[in-house]
């Protein structure tokens, strides 16, 4: 008579009473309570002390933010950063394109435009654009020495088109390089699985590497953009009443209210920069997903 193998029965699970006493309990750092406590009592202090001083005149303060002719400036820097944002985003990738080519011409002359513009002063680049027409009174589109297809006057270029040159111009330079570090930031290996795959140049560029150089494309460019809107206020170097001008004039009709007219300009900008980084937040996490990360 065979015997026959029989396999040990599982343990049951017992009730132990000091296991089940024991709790896990997050650790307490209390440092960090107290830091919070003390930045919330000085901020406290800082908002009653603002809101309290009668030195900032708050009753102007309401007066001039809503003034017409700093809505009016609120419009044209708006319009500046918009077209600049725009225009220079399309020419930061092409120059972005260029300085990652195999061609040896496009890369030298990608890399010459952005130590070129990114070597040349703001105020600089808008005082040259200005005076443009002075040495190119006409530029044209044609064969060398022979007929021009297309001109155009650049004496009847507005204050308007001219601060946008300037600043697409200077925008692109950056623009590029926070492209190429993008591009340059995804993983060599998977271009060249996709190269293996048989995938074209562009598909590669459009399908892999750019959804995954956005998620470092995008923080980068959104601050530049923020910058943007504080490098808009020196088109008033060509004559063009944005914000900032519009405080610069109004000001100076109003000397007696300085205080609150610069509060009126600075608030304006914090208000277009606080959408524009809710706007860069959305769009951050929208190309972060499944990659997001918690802080420490």
């Amino acid at each position: 008579m065979s015997e026959t193998a029989t396999l040990p029965s599982p343990p049951k699970d017992r009730f132990d009473p000091i296991l089940a006493q024991r709790r896990v309990t997050p650790r307490l750092r209390p440092w960090r309570w107290a830091v919070s406590a003390a930045v919330l009592v000085v901020l406290a202090q800082f908002v009653v002390g603002v809101f309290t001083n009668e030195h900032y005149e708050w009753p102007k303060f309401w007066s001039f933010f809503t003034r017409e002719s700093i809505l009016d400036g609120v419009v044209v820097t708006l319009q500046v950063v918009g077209l600049s944002a725009v225009f220079g985003l399309l020419l930061g990738v092409v120059v972005a394109l260029g300085r990652l080519s195999s061609n040896p011409l496009l890369g030298g002359l990608a890399w010459a435009y952005v130590w070129f513009f990114r070597a040349l002063p703001l105020p600089l680049l808008l005082i040259i654009t200005f005076n443009f027409s002075y040495f190119y009174p006409r530029l044209g589109v044609g064969i060398p020495w022979g007929p021009v297809f297309a001109e155009v006057q650049t004496s009847s270029l507005t204050p308007l088109a001219i601060g946008v040159i300037a600043l697409s111009l200077n925008e692109a330079a950056y623009a590029a390089e926070v492209i190429r570090g993008g591009i340059l930031s995804v993983e060599h290996g998977q271009i060249e699985a996709a190269t293996a795959l048989g995938l074209s140049k562009a598909r590669q560029l459009r399908r892999i590497v750019l959804p995954q150089a956005l998620r470092s494309i995008v923080p980068a460019y959104g601050n530049q953009l923020i910058g943007l809107i504080k490098a808009s206020s020196l088109v008033y170097y060509v004559s063009l009443l944005d914000l900032f001008g519009a405080v610069f004039v109004l000001e100076s009709r109003h000397p007696e209210s300085l205080v609150p007219i610069l509060i009126v300009g600075a608030a304006w900008y914090l208000v277009m920069t606080a959408a524009l980084s809710v706007v860069q937040h959305y769009v951050e996490r929208y190309f972060a997903r499944g990659t997001a990360r918690r802080g420490f």
